[in-house]
Parts: C-alpha cells; structure tokens; sequence
C-alpha cells in the first residue's frame, strides 16, 4: 500500500506541472514517411525539419576502417554487409529505399547545416570494443565542431561507456542515456543531461519522470507511435517525445 501511496502522490505531483510546458518533438530516424525519404536519409532530416519539429534522430557507426555512416541496424537488410565489420566504402554503396545510398556522417552534417532551427539528436551505436566507441565519440565530436553544430547536437547512447566518452570529449555537450536500467539519481551521478528511456521503461517507472526533474534531469521517451501513449506522456510532462508519425503528434499537441 506505501508503493501506491506513493505512485499516486507522484501522479498528483505530475498532474499539477504538466501542463506548465508541452514536450517537444523528435522524429525518429528522421522523418522517414515523408515522400521521398527513407529511415536515416539526408532527405528524412530536410522533412523534419520542413514539418518544423524541435529535433530530429539518427544513428552512426564506426566502421572497420575508422569511417562514420549513418545507420540504424548492423547488418542492413539483406545484405550481409556489417556496419562495424565492413569498410566504409562497401556500406555506403548500399542504395535506400529513396534511392539515396547509406550516408557518411560528414554527408549528413552537410544536410543538418542547412536546417539551423532544427536540433541534431545523434545517437552513437553501441560497439564491441570500448576503445573503438572512445575513438568513434571523438570523432564525432571533431566532426561537429567543423560544422559549428556543438550547440544543436544532443548525444545519445545506450553504452555508459559512450555517454562517457562524449562528456570527456564535448564538457558541456548534453548527453541523455539510453538503456532505461538506471535511476535518475544514478544517472545524474555521472554527470549526464538526462534519461532517454522506451515507453514501456517509462510506463514500468512513471515516478522516474517526477525524480529526473527532481535532480534537474530532461526526459525523453521512445519510441512512441500510438495516440494513446502520446496522450499519456503528455500528460506525464516528459520533456522530448521521439516518434516515427510527428505529423500525428504535432496535431495532437494543437501544432497542425
């Protein structure tokens, strides 16, 4: 009975702040179901920000000869081709399906330059040696450097390691762990912006929400497409929301 007690104490606390600011929206993967674009495309970037949302995500991978590419899965479709085994040259010539082929992080950043109103959330892809994802975060880093993008880029990661790496690297970066094993205390203990857990973390542990903005952590929440779940973190007061149908939250936050 304590347990519900104090659930329901942090729903009340919940219900009194969260409509002081709606979350903002991120598309996942870009906003790949626009025409003419595909899941980590330059193009699925261009449409998110055309739709005017706050951030847009992505995945980068090292590859085998110290190469940066944008994509999500390790092995893309059928292929066989390994995004951390292969070698850069091999992976980018896989074709999406909006006929871009697999894009170099330095391609991308090209892209996010000419979106200035919309926020970079690049999500680094967990690595079998924790050395190589110290030398992938550096890398990173310088790259958005040259690009003046260092106060548009949140880091993301599901490796402690790599949230690590981009503190040491980017001090006042903002990184957001990904994993959804640590409570918000842990998490603030090791110096990051924020959690950035599954719905279904955040549906298991709503008073997270309540904690994070307690230690002055940011909350986001992935990867949420149903209409029912978008009202519930809504009403949760997450800070970010990262969706594959941002049309579809936009106007359910009364923004189309």
């Amino acid at each position: 009975m304590k347990g519900r007690a104090l659930l329901f104490t942090a729903f009340g606390l919940l219900a009194a702040t969260a409509a002081a600011a709606q979350p903002r929206v991120v598309a996942h993967r870009g906003h790949w179901q626009a025409e003419g674009a595909a899941q980590n495309s330059l193009a699925s970037f261009a449409a998110a920000a055309e739709l005017g949302l706050y951030g847009s995500e992505m995945d980068v991978w090292l590859t085998a000869d110290d190469g940066l590419v944008v994509a999500h899965d390790r092995v893309y479709g059928d292929t066989q081709i390994d995004m951390e085994r292969d070698k850069e040259r091999i992976i980018r010539s896989i074709v999406l399906p909006n006929g871009e082929n697999i894009p170099s992080l330095d391609a991308y950043l090209r892209t996010v330059r000419e979106y200035p109103q919309t926020r970079l959330v690049l999500e680094l892809k967990s690595l079998t040696d924790l050395r190589r994802e110290d030398r992938a975060a550096a890398k990173i880093v310088r790259m958005i450097r040259r690009y003046g993008l260092e106060e548009r880029t949140d880091y993301i990661a599901f490796s402690i390691n790599a949230c690590l790496a981009f503190r040491k690297e980017a001090p006042d970066s903002r990184v957001f762990y990904l994993e959804g094993d640590l409570a918000p205390h842990r998490v603030k203990a090791l110096g990051l912006t924020g959690i950035d857990y599954s719905k279904e973390v955040l549906r298991a542990h709503p008073e997270w929400v309540v904690e994070a903005h307690g230690e002055g952590l940011e909350v986001n929440v992935w990867t949420v497409n149903d209409e029912a779940d978008m009202r519930y973190f809504v009403q949760l007061g997450v800070d970010y929301i990262t969706t594959d149908r941002p049309e579809v939250l936009l106007r359910l936050l009364g923004g189309r």
